[in-house]
């Protein structure tokens, strides 16, 4: 069964992205299959029922999000998936079990379920349905019309999360309430139109993640502080503090517009006194020098609303601290709720008197194993003493045996002399008869190698 990891590129086909599965281009007999329609109840043939569901369903969504798109229409998809001429006669079916999933949801839907009254033009864009809708649902008809349009729900929550990170990676993310008109700017890439951005900002209010409020025909958007934290209601603080931030953007785009003004009159003053017309150089460098003095005018407001910009955003950094340390102690206080001076020195008496008991308790059974032991000393010597005499007088008794003198060195050699050694000789050379006496003695042969032992 294919599955969106098993997709791959084919140079040309119906869908705009290049991607579809294998079998699209390689198997006729099963594309032909797939395209045709759905029997009227899945109790007639389960087996194909969820082939053809198990293709389509993930095709629909994969192609969603390979488009970057969170809104989609049968009639979209239709011409999508057209192949060599054909369209799926299925699709309408495919849509119907995943709204009945939950994977889709109908746009009008959506919009119902969130309180989406600051899209004050959207009434009629987005809630009301035409009547033959409203009357097919009543009458129990699910069929999905054409031209209905369906968010894919897991999709949409995608997208927020992607706008949310966006907004926490931007200089906007200074201060938590920024104007509409500049988020839909900054999000222009991920949102391709307005509709999509205004689900995701819906997507954002259901998380309780964002928070709009129209000000003098204005809208603003505040944003939670953290990823996990919930948004607070728009107060009177954030209020004055976004009127304080526009104020500092009008300033600059004047300061800047100024600039230009003055510049211009600069290079006015200098063709004219190149061209002879001396006064009307001078009027274009009085105009310069008035421009300045509004300049400078100008910055000392804008040093002043930056001034109170900077203390707020450090008001602000001193509260998330204070809160932190107030949080810190109420977590020491109650992990040391029901620790006292007292207690511990008690403790400490406890655990001191248990040693104590523990060391009596050895030594008490360490003198009971001596006492059963307990042998004279005097005996134990006694008793040694005699099992060494008895060792060496075993030592002496054993018989002589000249093959094993050289191993042994528990009995002493007697000394031999050289003149037994000599007979001794004598007496080897004279029993083997293979062997003449030489015409030197013994004596003058062993002087060289024979020492006196």
């Amino acid at each position: 069964m294919w599955s969106p990891e098993r997709e791959a590129e084919v140079p040309t086909g119906g869908d705009p992205a290049g991607l579809l599965p294998p079998e699209w281009e390689e198997d006729e007999e099963r594309m032909s299959f797939l395209f045709s329609a759905f029997k009227r109840s899945r109790e007639v043939n389960s087996t194909d029922w969820d082939s053809k569901m198990g293709f389509w369903a993930p095709l629909v969504l994969s192609h969603s999000r390979r488009q970057g798109v969170v809104r989609l229409r049968l009639r979209d998809l239709q011409e999508a998936f057209q192949r060599k001429g054909s369209v799926p006669l299925g699709l309408a079916t495919v849509l119907q079990d995943l709204l009945r999933r939950g994977e889709l949801q109908r746009e009008s839907d959506f919009m119902a379920s969130v309180d989406s009254s600051w899209i004050s033009w959207g009434v009629g864009v987005f809630l009301l349905k035409p009547l033959k809708w409203t009357l097919s649902n009543m009458l129990g008809d699910n069929k999905v019309p054409a031209e209905e349009v369906l968010v894919a729900v897991e999709l949409l929550k995608e997208k927020a999360e992607e706008v949310y990170r966006l907004y926490q990676n931007s200089p906007l993310s200074s201060h938590p309430v920024v104007a509409l008109s500049e988020l839909s700017t900054l999000c222009a890439n991920s949102c391709p139109d307005e509709r999509t951005f205004y689900l995701v900002l819906l997507q954002l209010q259901k998380e309780k993640r964002v928070t709009v409020l129209e000000q003098n025909g204005e809208k603003i958007v505040k944003f939670a502080r953290g990823p996990h934290a919930k948004v607070s209601p728009v107060n009177d603080v954030d209020v004055g503090v976004y009127q304080l931030m526009q104020s500092e953007q009008l300033l600059s785009r004047k300061v800047e517009s100024l600039s230009q003004e003055a510049e211009r009159c600069k290079e006015e003053a200098r063709r004219a006194y190149r061209a002879g017309k001396k006064q009307l150089a001078l009027r274009s460098l009085k105009a310069k020098q008035r421009t300045e003095k509004r300049i400078e005018a100008l910055h000392a407001k804008l040093d002043t609303v930056q001034g109170i910009l900077d203390r707020i955003y450090a008001s602000q950094t001193d509260q998330m601290v204070f809160n932190a340390y107030q949080a810190g102690v109420g977590a020491l206080k109650l992990s040391m709720k029901d620790v006292t001076v007292e207690k511990a020195e008690s403790l400490v008496d406890q655990i001191q008197e248990l040693c104590d008991t523990q060391d009596e308790v050895s030594q008490t059974l360490a003198g009971g194993v001596t006492n059963g032991l307990d042998f004279d000393s005097e005996e134990l010597e006694k008793e040694l003493d005699i099992l060494l005499q008895d060792t060496t007088k075993e030592s002496l008794d054993l018989p002589d045996n000249r093959r094993d003198r050289h191993f042994t060195n528990s009995v002493p050699n007697p000394r031999i002399s050289d003149a037994e050694l000599e007979a001794e000789l004598e007496k080897l050379s004279l029993s083997e008869g293979g062997l003449v006496p030489s015409s030197k003695s013994p004596r003058r042969q062993l002087e060289p190698t024979l020492k006196p032992l």
